[in-house]
């Protein structure tokens, strides 16, 4: 699998539809890999994960959403990766790119960019199959890198002025 590939896989047709609805395409699309593919593409998902891992990104969500525990931004930065490789590349580059793209669904009329385990579902479909657990590749790291934000508001203007005027709630 190359990483063309891993990213037609993982981008969700419709960036709208609902959490549920974008696992389930994810899916049906991974049980049609062996299970080397399979492998291959948690891989790559744990690679992208790991590139997601920052505090610029953390701020970001947290502007968007309050995100504010590991958890969530896990949820996000999969959600992340569900836009495709474009998206992903500029949110990198700049967070404040993200404000630029209408990908960010809403749920009870508030953001809501998170995908619940979207980043185990090649696991549990291998797990299914094998009754074996994929390998585990352990990161390294403990915190995201760069430096930590702060959660004031005057310096999350200042840094991320495009998302700030999007989804800050006074």
């Amino acid at each position: 699998m190359t990483e063309d590939q891993f990213w037609t896989l993982v981008q969700a047709p419709n960036f709208h539809e609902s959490s549920d609805e974008i696992s389930e395409h994810l899916k049906l699309k991974l049980n049609d890999l062996n299970d080397d593919e399979l492998a291959c593409f948690d891989k790559y998902f744990n690679l992208k994960m790991r590139e997601t891992y920052t505090w610029d990104l953390w701020a970001a969500a947290f502007i968007i959403s309050g995100c504010n525990s590991e958890y969530a931004f896990s949820e996000f930065r999969s959600w992340l990766i569900s836009r495709g490789k474009a998206i992903f590349n500029k949110t990198i580059e700049n967070p404040d790119n993200l404000a630029g793209y209408d990908v960010i669904p809403f749920k009870d009329e508030q953001p809501y960019p998170f995908l619940d385990e979207y980043d185990l579902l090649a696991g549990q479909i291998y797990e299914d199959r094998t009754e074996e657990e994929l390998p585990f590749i352990p990161s390294g790291i403990d915190e995201p890198s760069g430096k930590r934000f702060k959660n004031k508001a005057k310096m999350l203007k200042e840094k991320y002025p495009a998302l700030f005027e999007l989804f800050w709630k006074k």
